[in-house]
This record gives C-alpha cells, sequence and structure tokens, in this order.
C-alpha cells in the first residue's frame, strides 16, 4: 500500500474529479489515520478504529467516484454495494455479510497479483525449462552404468543439444515449432441451491466440497510454442504461489485495510418496520448493517475476518429522507459528514475540460481510431456546460451525468458518419452545439424526455 499524505492524496483526487474540496479533505484525513495508527503500539492499535464518513448529496456529484479513486489510489481492497440489494434475513436477496466476503475475494485479489509480479522472473525460467524437456525429450532407453564412456558421452551430447535448443529458444527462432502440452480440465460447475435466499455459505462450502471430491480431468493439446509459453507460465506462477499464505494475507489486508463504500444508504432510511411491501425490510437491513459496521466476525472461505477496522464510507442523495431517519445506532458509526456541493456552471465546463479522462479526451480517442481529428472550441464547452446546468435546474437535476446525454448528442451523426468521413479534422463549435440542443432545451417536455 502507498503511505501518501493527506496533501498528495487530495492533489491525486483532483486530477479526476472537479470540485467538492470537504469531501476530499474527509477521506485523505481518514486514510491518513490509517498510516498514523499502524505506527501505534500494538496495545493501543487495536483500541482506534476508523472514523466512518456519510457522503451526502444528489446524484452525479462525485460521491462513488471519491471512493472508486481513492482505493485505486492508495492499493486497498475495495468494494462497492447498494444498500438496496440487500434483505433482511428470512427475505429473499443477498446476506448482507456477503459484502465482507466479497471485500476478502477483493483482497485475495490484489495479494495474488503481488504475488505473480514477485515469482513471474522465476516462473519465466522454469517454463523455458518445461519447454526444453518439451523440445528435446529424454531418449527412451538409458544406460544402466551412467559412470561408462558411452553413456558420459551421450549426456554431454544432450547437454550441447539442449543449450543449442536454449539459445535458439531465447532468441525466438522456433516460435513455429510445435510441442504437446497437458492442460488441467474445468472445474466443477457452480453449485446453487434453488430458492435459497440467504444461503451463500452453505452454496460456497458445497463448491468447496464437490471441487475437492470430483476428479479435475486433463487433456492433452499440441500447440505452437509462442502459445505454449504463456500457458506454461501461467501453471508455474500458480504451482509458485502458496494459497494458504495468499488467504492469510489477503484476510489481514481486508481487515487492517479494507474500504466499503455502501452507495444508496438513503433508500433504507426511515420506515419503522411495520409497513408492508417493498419497503418493509429497510428497518431489517439497517439493523443487519449495524453489527458489521461496529466490528463482527464474519466466516468466509478463507478464514474469519474481523471488521472491527475496516472503514465505510456511505454515500446517499437524502433527498426523500435525512440522515436522522436511519436508526440511531447506526448514524453515531457514521461520525464524520459531509455535504457535496451541488455542481455549477464553472464546474459543468471544468469537467469536460480538466480530468485525465475527461469526457471530451474520450470522445477524441474514440474518433480518433476512425481517423478522425475532433477538435471542441472553447465556447462549445462553455454552450454544453449552460445547457447541462440549465436543463438540471429545469427538470431532474442528475449531475455530471446529464453530460454524457448532451455530449452523445452533439456528436451522435459525427459518430454515425465517421468510417465514411472524407474531411478527417472536424472543429465544433457554439453555433454547432446550440443547433443540435437549442430545440430540446427550450421545450420542457420534450428535454425532461430526451436530454
Amino acid at each position: 500500500m502507498r503511505d501518501l499524505t493527506p496533501r498528495e492524496i487530495v492533489a491525486e483526487l483532483d486530477h479526476d474529479i472537479v470540485g467538492q474540496a470537504d469531501a476530499k479533505r474527509a477521506v485523505a484525513i481518514a486514510l491518513r489515520n490509517r498510516w498514523r495508527r499502524r505506527q501505534l503500539s500494538e496495545e493501543l492499535r487495536a483500541q482506534v478504529t476508523p472514523k466512518n464518513i456519510l457522503l451526502i448529496g444528489p446524484t452525479g456529484v462525485g460521491k462513488t467516484e471519491i471512493a472508486r479513486r481513492l482505493a485505486k489510489l492508495v492499493g486497498a481492497p475495495f468494494v462497492k454495494v447498494e444498500a438496496t440489494k440487500y434483505t433482511e434475513v428470512g427475505y429473499y436477496g443477498r446476506d448482507v455479510e456477503s459484502l465482507v466476503r466479497d471485500l476478502v475475494e477483493a483482497a485475495v485479489t490484489l495479494v495474488r497479483g503481488a504475488e505473480r509480479e514477485r515469482v513471474s522472473e522465476q516462473a519465466v525460467v522454469r517454463a523455458d525449462q518445461r519447454l526444453l524437456d518439451l523440445l528435446l525429450p529424454a531418449p527412451p532407453h538409458q544406460w544402466n552404468d551412467p559412470d561408462t564412456p558411452e553413456a558420459a558421452e551421450a549426456a554431454e551430447r544432450r547437454q550441447r543439444s539442449r543449450e543449442k535448443m536454449k539459445a535458439r529458444l531465447e532468441a525466438r527462432e522456433i516460435e513455429d515449432r510445435e510441442v504437446e502440452i497437458t492442460l488441467p480440465g474445468r472445474a466443477a460447475a457452480p453449485v446453487s441451491i434453488l430458492g435459497a435466499g440467504n444461503m451463500e455459505q452453505m452454496e460456497m462450502d458445497l463448491q468447496g466440497m464437490f471441487e475437492k471430491i470430483m476428479p479435475k480431468s486433463s487433456q492433452t493439446r499440441t500447440m505452437t510454442v509462442a502459445e505454449a509459453r504463456p500457458i506454461l507460465i501461467a501453471q508455474e506462477i500458480d504451482a509458485l504461489i502458496d494459497p494458504e499464505k495468499v488467504s492469510q494475507a489477503a484476510v489481514h489486508l481486508a481487515e487492517e485495510s479494507g474500504i466499503v463504500f455502501l452507495d444508496e444508504i438513503d433508500k433504507i432510511a426511515g420506515d419503522d418496520g411495520g409497513g408492508r411491501g417493498p419497503d418493509v425490510s429497510r428497518q431489517g437491513v439497517q439493523r443487519d448493517l449495524l453489527p458489521i459496521v461496529e466490528g463482527t466476525t464474519v466466516t468466509t472461505k478463507y478464514g474469519p475476518i474481523k471488521t472491527d477496522h475496516v472503514l465505510f464510507l456511505a454515500a446517499g442523495a437524502f433527498h426523500r429522507s435525512k440522515p436522522s431517519d436511519l436508526m440511531p445506532e447506526l448514524q453515531g458509526r457514521f461520525p464524520i459528514r459531509v455535504e457535496l456541493q451541488d455542481l455549477t456552471r464553472d464546474d459543468f465546463a471544468r469537467i469536460l475540460r480538466e480530468p485525465r479522462a475527461s469526457l471530451i479526451r474520450q470522445y477524441q480517442a474514440l474518433l480518433a481510431t476512425e481517423g478522425i481529428e475532433l477538435e471542441f472550441t472553447p465556447d462549445a464547452i462553455d454552450a454544453m456546460a449552460n445547457l447541462a446546468h440549465q436543463v438540471n435546474q429545469s427538470t431532474q437535476n442528475i449531475g455530471a451525468r446529464r453530460l454524457h446525454t448532451i455530449l452523445e448528442r452533439v456528436v451522435e451523426e459525427l459518430s454515425f458518419d465517421a468510417s465514411d468521413r472524407t474531411e478527417k479534422k472536424v472543429v465544433i463549435d457554439g453555433a454547432h452545439v446550440l443547433e443540435r440542443l437549442e430545440e430540446l432545451a427550450k421545450d420542457e417536455d420534450l428535454s425532461r424526455f430526451i436530454l
């Protein structure tokens, strides 16, 4: 994991996310506190728990993007879940504990990736040795007495041939030579318990049991050296990695550095549990989430994991409910509240211009594959920003997502004709943007559906 200062974290987030300084500062401090905690004595370290954060703001202002970029920035295991897909025990839906299992899976992927990099050079050497064995198989008969001159001469001849073949292999001169390699068979088909709502742990255990019982058939295939090399390297990497070590490291990483992003938490706020229909389990989901956010031990196939030091980021628009509608115990577990601001007209223009993978850069790169050089003038960017802000104010406010719709309509005709165009440089100015969108923006009923 990278140890970045709060200022460095905010600077990195600024490359991809416009505005929302308060939210960036809050998450940067929360991440730095993790580093500070690791410097404490073991006795005190166990007592310091993370200060979970509740991000409040309308859709499309950057809540999810901040959390996603944050995890990628520090190399921490990260899982994003929607609170609405969970239901309380007894109803059909996902078990709340499955979010912790997903976090451990993310940690396993990270640890396994690091282990792969560590053993990759050794695996390449071993794969080359296997290729040499396939290209120069051992002779069918062995000498009874290896000390005889004939045996020594044969061994020397074989060694010389092997050295020559190794030199040709390293020089990539025999990539088209065919070899026979053995591939492991497919794993057993996933086991599913029909009609089971919260039986994920049982399905997981059954799957593991069937994989151990069922024999894995292998198959032999003939392929070129070039095709066989990556397969053999992958096999050698798997052979060099210790699964038990990976599991232990992943559980530890998830416990100490895991980040869980609970989106749409406002959708489970409210309702006293006495209702009927789709809202009946809102209070139940909150009750099931509470022990996980407070700190509990969840059983996974990689071993038990404690959630005491997992950082939870929750987010919601809260346009129909308030944070105070959540259970008091759950509210208390999110002591840091950050309100994200509505995007202004200037913010929309900056979103189009500044991020490393801004929408404009994306469209320019996509059309460059057809040989089209696309350019947007400053007044075109300002016109799109004005329209996005105007439509958000007059209809539903969906934040920066409005820019996707507007930009798609602006370049729709060009995208369709790109492969047939003879003129390869296209400049889109403010007049072109207004021509494409002004009529739609003026008609509020039409823009409600189309923009």
